[in-house]
């Protein structure tokens, strides 16, 4: 019996719908994560992107447990000295909420132009209104 080596010509990307209202943060972008990268398929490989695409609605009403609200924040830097910028959370979930969900997912992805090509397939709004509805997304209720 021979290994089987996944190609490019056996990988079929479906869309996944999740609704990330009253979701843990955490949760939500380790469940998204995984669609992302396709662990969930029988043709997974850890050196190709075979995952799927995926539209989360509603990330700001996503949740974040404890006092993370007010502890976790968020740095960027311009790049100058004493550019360093710091916003908590509360913030953050209030001006910029898909941010907030693509950075816990893109945490959660490998930090090189996979893991990048793999972000590109993820796509996060704020309310319950989106896009994709050519595509015919395929709902996932993921537990809470």
């Amino acid at each position: 019996m021979k290994t089987y080596s996944t190609k490019k010509a056996d990988i079929e990307r479906k869309w996944y719908l999740v609704d990330a209202e009253g979701m843990v943060l955490g949760r939500l972008a380790s469940e998204v994560a995984q669609l992302l990268k396709g662990k969930n398929k029988p043709i997974y490989a850890p050196h190709l992107d075979v995952g799927d695409h995926v539209v989360v609605i509603n990330a700001e009403k996503v949740v974040l447990t404890g006092d993370k609200l007010e502890k976790k924040r968020y740095f960027r830097h311009s790049g100058y000295p004493g550019g360093l910028r710091e916003t908590t959370y509360r913030v953050l979930l209030r001006e910029k909420p898909e941010m907030v969900v693509e950075k816990a997912v893109r945490g959660m992805l490998p930090k090189n132009r996979l893991g990048r090509a793999m972000l590109r397939k993820l796509h996060v709004y704020a309310g319950p209104d989106h896009p994709h509805r050519a595509q015919q997304p395929e709902k996932l209720a993921l537990e809470t």
